[in-house]
């Protein structure tokens, strides 16, 4: 005979579990989120509350993304201490601070943010994934559906951009997010309990008290509207340009372009002489010239300011010269001193990594000696296997920081290079296919000035640019003489910034082959 099965009968819930307060913080490199649960963890211990904090790392697109995990209760002394979890669970989170909003989407996607329950504190500021620096064109996600999905899966929502309260106040953006999880009241502790721990800390203190004033005013709703800020005018006069008849003569000629390209003309005059010199700003407006020459009707004279716009990009190409410029101009310095915090009297270790390939090197040659060099490829692997290695340069040191001088010192030699040659015959390559263009269909000639969009940066970078663009002009010109001649232009230059690889480039290159083929094949058809 069987003995009947005891009936289990399940242990009541320990009321004291309803009393922990779960906590995570999701941050990335740099932004403090160590620090953040630190003053959170001593507060609440100098509070008389038990307290476990964990850290669980993570690789993330920016930079390494770590959740931090705080479990804390109140300890009454009496009985074993408690036993409080290592990570958090979905659905099991009273309070999630992100110190970014893509962060934010992140624990809504995970379920860290529930409406019943949890309090999301969220910066609404962006750092970047690789994901959205890579791809050429704007690869920057919506924030508008990060934001609809935190207000729907949150049970109350603290959104604002702490990184710009805490870089008014010269710290890093945990002292903001602190000062928003004390606005909030979503803890039991007074202001002071905060402000304690920060002080304690030892480090930074005033800045990081000024960034928890600002914010914990903006939580709780108190902050003072802010003032509207002026937009910054474009330069009047080139940086470092030397003054004189010879600019009040290229302003002078500004007069003689259509009214609405103006402003763009002036624009793409400061750049050129910045980066180059006076006689180079007298090549630009003969250039722009050639194509207002197209534009003086009525009209926006968009062509002309397309021209005005991308022929400056063009003409002011990076190359090593203007590379070596930027690292040893004075106000680089200033500012990575600023973003960097350093105090006066302190010295910045400043190392500037550099990877100069036999390109870049031959590149500087004259052209003629340039040439006959890169029609060797045997001597081009030579050069490469002396130069394509990496370097770190100390450029605070006196001795890497001429190096750096010199080579920017170079620019009066620059229109003798290779590299000048061929950034020039380039150009003009391409604005006479675009004037070509412009005569027949204007709306077809600005599209083909806008695929220089496709150009930019410095070696490889610059490389892979070139050949899209390349391509890219060759199927514009294979749809000239077509009505919709502007609008396949267009697709082919947002095909390109698609992808880094130019598959979409590709495709949008058959399909116009398909239809150009059979014209062709029509055409000849019809003469025989």
């Amino acid at each position: 005979m069987n003995e009947a099965a005891p009936i289990l009968t399940p242990a009541p819930r320990d009321a004291t579990l309803d009393t922990v307060i779960k906590l995570a913080v999701m941050a990335v490199g740099g932004q403090g989120g160590g620090v953040l649960t630190g003053w959170i963890e001593s507060m609440a211990r100098a509070q008389g509350w038990a307290v476990q904090a964990t850290s669980v790392a993570g690789v993330a697109q920016r930079t390494g993304a770590t959740i931090y995990y705080i479990e804390m209760a109140r300890d009454g002394g009496e009985g074993a201490a408690p036993v409080f979890s290592l990570a958090p669970a979905a659905g099991d989170v009273d309070i999630l601070i992100a110190a970014e909003l893509m962060e934010a989407g992140r624990a809504v996607l995970r379920g860290f943010v529930t409406p019943d329950r949890t309090t999301l504190i969220a910066s609404n500021h962006r750092a970047l994934a690789v994901s959205e620096k890579t791809v050429p064109g704007d690869g920057i996600a919506h924030a508008e559906e990060v934001v609809a999905a935190a207000e729907l899966a949150a049970q109350r929502l603290i959104l604002f951009d702490m990184e710009a309260v805490a870089q008014r106040a010269g710290t890093v953006i945990s002292a903001a997010l602190f000062g928003a999880l004390a606005g909030s009241v979503s803890l039991p502790f007074a202001r002071h309990a905060y402000e304690h721990a920060i002080r304690a800390s030892g480090r930074g203190v005033e800045a990081s008290l000024t960034a928890f004033d600002a914010a914990f005013a903006e939580a709780r709703g108190d902050a003072p509207a802010a003032a509207a800020t002026a937009e910054v005018p474009a330069p009047a006069t080139p940086p470092g340009a030397h003054l004189g008849a010879d600019w009040v003569a290229l302003l002078g000629r500004i007069d003689r372009v259509p009214r609405g390209a103006r402003d763009m003309v002036r624009a793409g005059l400061v750049k050129v002489v910045g980066f180059q010199d006076m006689g180079y700003g007298f090549e630009y407006l003969d250039r722009v010239a050639r194509v207002a020459t197209l534009d003086m009707g009525a009209g926006d004279h968009e062509l002309t300011r397309e021209a005005a716009k991308y022929v400056a990009n063009a003409m002011a190409y990076d190359d090593m010269i203007r590379v070596a410029d930027a690292k040893t101009r004075p106000d680089r310095f200033a500012r990575i001193r600023d973003e960097m915090g350093v105090a006066d009297g302190r010295l910045l270790r400043l190392i500037d990594y550099t990877h100069p390939r036999a390109e870049e090197v031959v590149s500087l040659f004259p052209a003629r000696l340039g040439r006959w060099v890169t029609a060797r490829p045997r001597l081009m692997g030579w050069i490469d296997r002396r130069v394509n290695r990496g370097r770190r340069l100390r450029s605070d040191r006196i001795l890497p920081f001429l190096q750096l001088y010199l080579l920017a010192g170079l620019r009066g030699w620059r229109r003798r290079t290779l590299r000048h040659a061929a950034e020039m015959a380039h150009l003009d390559g391409w604005l006479e296919v675009a004037l070509e263009h412009a005569r027949c269909d204007p709306a077809h000639g600005v599209e083909t000035l806008r695929l220089r969009r496709l150009v930019k940066g410095y070696a490889d970078t610059h490389a892979r640019g070139l050949s899209k663009f390349d391509r890219a002009l060759a199927g514009a010109q294979a749809v000239a003489g077509r009505k919709d001649a502007a609008d396949w232009t267009r697709r082919l230059r947002e095909a390109a910034l698609q992808d880094e690889e130019g598959l979409a480039l590709d495709g949008a290159l058959r399909t116009i082959g398909t239809f150009a083929g059979a014209a062709r094949d029509q055409s000849t058809s019809s003469t025989e």
